[in-house]
């Protein structure tokens, strides 16, 4: 196996280091000194902490879209179980951190929406990719007739996307996934009967 360059270090690390501090909170040196690299490295391979920023998002928004991809997008499964299945993996996942890193898409939304730059940008197209994944998902279940016709596909997406969100920020305000499961329960016995 080759040698991992610094710049690969500094993305990994540093998305850990971003995941437990939040984005604001973690310093260009603090990125540099979990990566093990000298503080020019950062420079040399990202021209801004912004731009850092979005290539942390994308790396961890790789782990999300394989996750669903092995969930919502598994057509081996009934499409209302990928759904469980999918909401069931991003529980164990906020649960793994003892709710603490919650959703690196949400943390980056509760901080980065008050300019209209890049991270804004790309965290709109994400969440509107993960939209798409859960109305694609909600779209099945309605062909076969776990919903019923004329179900509100796209409000459903959005409200699930949102409530996740939701959920795992409260989840991790309380350090407690008790929010999580309420939603969770609510949403399979009432949303989606």
């Amino acid at each position: 196996m080759g040698k991992i360059s610094n710049r690969d270090r500094i993305l990994s690390e540093g998305l850990k280091v971003v995941h437990e501090q939040g984005f604001a909170g973690a310093s260009v040196r603090d990125i540099v000194a979990a990566a093990g690299v000298p503080q020019g490295s950062f420079t040399n391979h990202f021209t801004s902490k912004e731009a850092f920023g979005i290539e942390v998002l994308n790396l961890y928004y790789d782990d999300v879209k394989a996750r669903m991809a092995t969930t919502l997008q598994d057509e081996s499964l009934p499409p209302l179980r990928r759904l469980r299945k999918w909401i069931g993996s991003v529980k164990t996942f906020v649960q793994d951190s003892r709710m603490k890193a919650g959703c690196m898409v949400g943390n980056f939304s509760a901080e980065a929406t008050n300019c209209d730059g890049p991270i804004r940008l790309r965290l709109a197209e994400i969440l509107t990719e993960m939209h798409g994944s859960v109305a694609a998902c909600l779209k099945a279940a309605v062909k076969a007739k776990e919903l019923p016709q004329g179900f509100k596909v796209a409000d459903t997406a959005g409200f699930v996307i949102s409530g996740i969100q939701g959920a795992i920020l409260v989840s991790k305000a309380y350090r407690d996934i008790t929010p999580f499961e309420q939603f969770e329960q609510i949403l399979f016995a009432k949303v989606l009967h």
